[in-house]
């Protein structure tokens, strides 16, 4: 007999929850403990893969770094390695260091550590509000709009899956605007793969928080356009995030619909590119990133 959803949530089509109360448990999983001056504590949610999520640990090093700065200065870039891969189990410590506060421009690394060894690091720079120069490039024109387009419940319940966020309770709002890597009759696209995605429900209006969730959305969908490119789908490959790097452009809400366009110019030696771009509706380029990632196709012969 399935259980009644706990008070306060709300469950999709499929049965799976969603909504505000899963949003906010998302954002309480990203406000971190305070352990001493610019150290901080953090841990995964219960319902976690194998290992710590990649977005979700550059999510909260960004928490870290943020709450060293004055918050008129908003943070206009990052760039991170993924050094070992994490354990859900465990609580992850985040070190800050303050390398610089300038006239205008803040800096700031972060380590995060488990059971004494280095698992991420990540460098911030944060900007006091300036005026210059403006000009992006354009949205693709033809973009069907996510009203337009169905929700994973909607997926799950036609038949047509969504893989690895299937049976995850849903804090994020996606709608695939192009086939999926994961599904088996795909075919291979130099076109960039694009999904609209946000947050289920209301954030705050304290921007670091949109900031830090967009990181952790990043994550989601950027490294699958590899396979994009070629015939097969991404349950053959190995894949897992080496850098990543974010520019934020514009001010953004990320409870408001953004849609991820994502690219792969290159791959080669069992890595991969990929850029992604994130525009509002109205079609302002609002953030940019980069990330290269392992991609590796299994062993011939394997088994024997």
């Amino acid at each position: 007999m399935t259980e009644p959803p706990a008070p306060g949530v709300v469950l999709d089509v499929d049965g799976v929850p969603r909504g505000q109360a899963v949003l906010d448990a998302l954002m309480r999983l990203l406000e971190l403990e305070p352990l001493e001056v610019d150290l901080f504590r953090g841990v995964s949610p219960a319902t976690s893969p194998v290992r710590v999520f990649g977005g979700q640990v550059a999510a909260q090093a960004l928490v870290a770094a943020g709450r060293t700065v004055e918050p008129d200065r908003q943070v206009h870039s990052l760039h991170a390695y993924f050094i070992r891969g994490g354990d859900p189990s465990r609580p992850i410590v985040f070190r800050t260091e303050r390398i610089r506060d300038g006239r205008s421009f803040s800096t700031r690394r972060v380590l995060a550590i488990q059971g004494g060894e280095a698992i991420f690091a990540l460098s911030a720079s944060f900007q006091l509000a300036q005026e210059g120069l403006e000009h992006s490039v354009p949205m693709s024109t033809g973009v069907p709009t996510p009203e337009e387009l169905p929700s994973i419940g909607d997926r799950v319940v036609s038949g047509a899956g969504a893989a690895w966020i299937e049976r995850v309770p849903r804090s994020l709002d996606i709608r695939f605007v192009d086939e999926p890597v994961w599904t088996e009759d795909r075919v291979a696209t130099d076109d960039p793969l694009r999904a609209w995605m946000k947050a289920d429900g209301r954030l705050p209006d304290d921007p670091l928080r949109h900031v830090c969730l967009l990181t952790y959305i990043s994550d989601l969908t950027l490294l699958g356009s590899v396979v994009g490119r070629h015939d097969l789908s991404s349950t053959s490959v190995q894949m897992a995030s080496l850098d990543h790097a974010m520019w934020f452009h514009q001010p953004f809400r990320a409870d408001e619909w953004l849609l991820y366009e994502c690219w792969s110019p290159a791959a080669s030696g069992g890595r991969g590119l990929a850029q992604g771009r994130f525009f509002t509706r109205d079609g302002t380029l609002v953030a940019s990133t980069m990330q290269e990632g392992l991609v590796r196709l299994p062993r011939r012969g394997s088994g024997g």
